[in-house]
């Protein structure tokens, strides 16, 4: 037995290098042998935050029995999702194609050609062996109907992709349609939308921000501010670090699954950055504060760039790090303020969650009351903070992803434009700088990197798209050049090795590995789609550059998911809210100033921006910002430059002007 794992780069893979199991690792050599044995493939799919992935692990992929029956008629090969998720992409495909559902661990036999025929989740270890042997069994026996199967699998899946479907142009209407499917859909007691298990809904939320600037719906508005504090408030939201477990098991959002993502998080930072700009809610900027402060110091790497995820669990458990029960906050708090806060954060004797201990949720609004009790709470939250410090924490997965980084930064940078925080604007530029100097390699993006050193997966789709949005995000920020140059170079390959000729496009380049079907995902899911964060860097980089030919590129894109945002708008969230921006204009909006840092009109041109808007602020002429080319500033005063598809308004110079210029 030789599990070769020991040298990877994934902390999900290496959390299986001693597994008594021979594991490969995914790559040519690894089918070859399965064509070498005649074997069957097992292809075992995860990442390392989760939770089922390790309880499946500790069952049976450690167990002496369970390995010898994979030893002796598989290759097993192991999956880090994150690394490669053109690979997830495929068999999640298949998975929900042949069981209704999906979700990891994700358990796929295959055969030595990759294509899958038996595909699945999590397994306990009982069902799992007889799982095995009865593949085993097929395989030797039935191996005519287990390829044949395999095949009207592939076929099926190839089929699931929207490349040359339908098309609905990007409209009024069909954003309408977009938001009435998600107000209809919405939690009207708990907020966000569905049942039990809970997502927070941070792409509806951004789509239906820009909604309401352009259209004004109070609706829109008020869904998204119900969902904001509802999550804000509940147990999702860890009430003494800061930051966003994955979901909530739950309807109300009380019991998280505890998993924190560096996607989430960022996409929350931006929802609630935008709800307070167009609000003034304190809530929000509070939240939108602390999950840039959870980002920065806890998923912060050494080598520069955010980490992936915190883990679910802390030695093996759910929860060991965050719940409390009554005594313990007595004990740290003494009896007082102990009692005082249990009745706050709804920490009962009977429990919220497990062995009579309780999530830590605020049972009723504190930001709006008076300031003596503000003070105690925020002295009762420091206190519990610095003695959680002392439990065993959860581990890290300290990989550095492409697309996740880029839209950390965008994030970071938006939440630096319109609260001023220093921590938020240097981190954006340099995460960026790590993407640019680290992950652009020949031209080409890396998916990720660990430890300073860039990992072999290629970019797929979506980190050229993040990366791309990301550079424009900082070039907004900074008003440098180089970095309007640095997302032009990315959309560029995009266009030329993505593209599918038909207006949308493929996840994975045209020059990547060969799989059994070239994925093409328009959803919105977790994180947004290629397509999507694409589209989301097209329609930025035209408003910024005044190249039409990438805004073309852009709406011809857009049409491809346009049945998706008006049918099915809770998994096309992205795609909504950069259609609302393309419908808006985007207004592109220079402001010619020697003080971009303290001038008033460019205060006001980030707080009033309409949906999606591009702001621009720096000296006249500014090398590599074409935003700012001819454009002076008037009586030697800063002048504010207010333009929309390309056609520009007369140029102002007092904030009252600014304000009606770009009033919708």
């Amino acid at each position: 037995m030789a599990n070769r794992l020991a040298d990877a780069t994934s902390p999900y893979l290496l959390q299986h290098k001693d597994n008594p199991v021979d594991w490969w690792q995914w790559g040519d050599e690894a089918f070859a042998e399965a064509r070498r044995r005649d074997v069957p493939v097992l292809i075992s799919v995860g990442y390392a935050a989760c939770h089922w992935c390790h309880v499946m692990a500790h069952e049976s992929f450690e167990d002496e029995q369970i390995a010898a029956l994979l030893n002796d008629g598989f290759v097993s090969i192991k999956v880090d999702r994150e690394e490669r998720p053109d690979v997830d992409a495929v068999y999640m495909t298949a998975t929900q194609a042949m069981t209704g559902q999906g979700g990891w661990p994700m358990t796929v036999f295959a055969t030595p050609t990759g294509e899958p025929f038996f595909c699945g989740t999590y397994y306990p270890k009982s069902n799992f062996g007889r799982l095995i042997s009865s593949v085993t069994k097929a395989w030797t026996e039935q191996r005519e109907q287990v390829i044949e199967q395999g095949a009207s699998v592939v076929k099926a899946i190839g089929g699931a992709q929207l490349v040359g479907g339908p098309v609905a142009p990007i409209s009024a209407e069909l954003l309408e349609a977009g938001a009435l499917g998600l107000l209809k859909e919405q939690d009207e007691i708990n907020g966000g939308f569905g049942g039990a298990p809970k997502f927070p809904p941070h792409m509806g939320m951004l789509f239906l921000l820009r909604h309401h600037q352009r259209t004004g719906s109070a609706e829109a508005l008020e869904v998204v501010r119900h969902a904001a504090e509802r999550m804000g408030r509940g147990g999702i939201y860890d009430q003494l670090g800061g930051g966003f477990a994955r979901y909530a098991v739950d309807a109300t959002w009380t019991v998280p699954h505890f998993e924190k993502m560096l996607y989430d998080n960022a996409l929350l930072l931006r929802a609630y950055t935008q709800l307070w700009r167009l609000t003034g809610d304190v809530y929000a900027r509070r939240i939108a504060d602390e999950t840039a402060t959870f980002l920065l110091r806890d998923l912060g790497t050494p080598q520069g760039g955010l980490a992936s995820a915190l883990d679910a669990d802390t030695d093996g458990v759910e929860g060991l790090t965050y719940a409390w029960t009554p005594a313990q906050l007595t004990e740290v708090l003494g009896e007082q303020d102990g009692a005082w806060a249990a009745d706050l954060f709804n920490v009962t004797a009977e429990g919220t969650f497990e062995h009579g201990s309780s999530v830590l949720v605020l049972a009723r609004d504190i930001d709006a009351a008076e300031p003596a009790l503000v003070e105690r709470w925020g002295d009762v939250r420091r206190k519990l903070y610095e003695s959680r410090l002392g439990r065993p924490q959860p581990a890290r997965d300290d990989k550095v992803v492409a697309s996740w980084n880029g839209l950390a930064v965008t994030a970071l940078a938006e939440h630096a434009v319109l609260t001023g925080d220093r921590d938020s604007h240097n981190a954006a530029v340099e995460i960026a700088t790590v993407l640019a100097e680290r992950h652009v390699v020949d031209g080409r993006l890396r998916r990720v990197s660990r430890d300073g050193v860039v990992g072999e997966p290629a970019g797929v789709l979506d980190d050229y798209g993040c990366v791309a949005e990301a550079f424009l995000a900082v070039h907004q920020l900074t008003a440098e050049g180089k970095w309007l140059d640095a997302a032009r170079e990315l959309l560029d390959v995009a266009l030329a090795r993505f593209a599918t000729g038909q207006g949308g496009f493929y996840d994975t380049a045209d020059d990547a590995e060969r799989l059994v079907t070239r994925p093409a995902d328009p959803t919105d899911n977790a994180t947004p789609s290629g397509v999507s964060s694409i589209v989301a860097a097209l329609v930025t980089y035209a408003a910024l550059s005044g190249e039409p030919e990438y805004r073309e590129a852009a709406d011809a894109a857009l049409g491809t998911v346009g049945p998706l945002i008006g049918g099915h708008p809770r998994f096309a969230g992205y795609s909504a809210a950069v259609a609302e921006a393309a419908l808006s204009g985007p207004y592109e909006i220079a402001i010619a100033t020697n003080d971009p840092a303290g001038d008033p009109l460019v205060g006001e041109a980030h707080r009033s921006a309409p949906a999606g808007a591009v702001v621009v602020a720096g000296e006249p002429d500014r090398p590599g910002v074409p935003l700012l080319a001819d454009r002076p500033l008037l009586d030697g005063v800063p002048t504010a430059y207010v333009c929309k598809g390309f056609v520009c308004e007369r140029p102002v110079t007092s904030p009252a002007d600014l304000i009606a210029r770009l009033q919708v």
